[in-house]
């Protein structure tokens, strides 16, 4: 993770230098003000990922003799069968659409979007994947 710090930390020097040539050569506020938060948002990034490498053990990408099966293993447990994405990304839909077209629209949105979330939170709690 160290250097994957080191890159957003790195490109926020550059975004910084871009902003700055830019808003001097430009004058224009609306592309500047959108560089400089390019530039806050990797800063942010690279001290997050700077900072949680410290805590962290050296992962296989730090060390330079590794080879690419020394970073292999299991990477988090994924839901095989989940439908409440499906009803989140509808909902969502719905609910954009709504910002659009009327806000009458969340009206008939929130409860889809609410049964999706709520599924997805407790779907490991009730049904044939309840778990202990």
């Amino acid at each position: 993770m160290k250097i994957q710090g080191h890159v957003f930390l790195w490109l926020s020097l550059f975004f910084l230098t871009v902003t700055i040539v830019y808003g001097l050569w430009s004058r224009e506020p609306v592309g500047t003000t959108a560089l400089f938060l390019s530039f806050g948002l990797t800063v942010m990034v690279g001290f997050y990922l700077a900072f949680t490498a410290r805590r962290v053990d050296t992962g296989a990408q730090d060390n330079l003799d590794a080879d690419v099966a020394d970073d292999a293993g299991e990477l988090g447990f994924f839901s095989p069968h989940s439908w409440q994405p499906l009803s989140l990304a509808i909902g969502s839909a719905l609910a954009f659409m709504g910002v659009i077209f009327g806000w009458w629209l969340l009206f008939f949105s929130a409860p889809i979007l609410l049964i999706g979330l709520f599924g997805w939170v407790f779907e490991y709690y009730r049904g044939e994947n309840a778990t202990q």
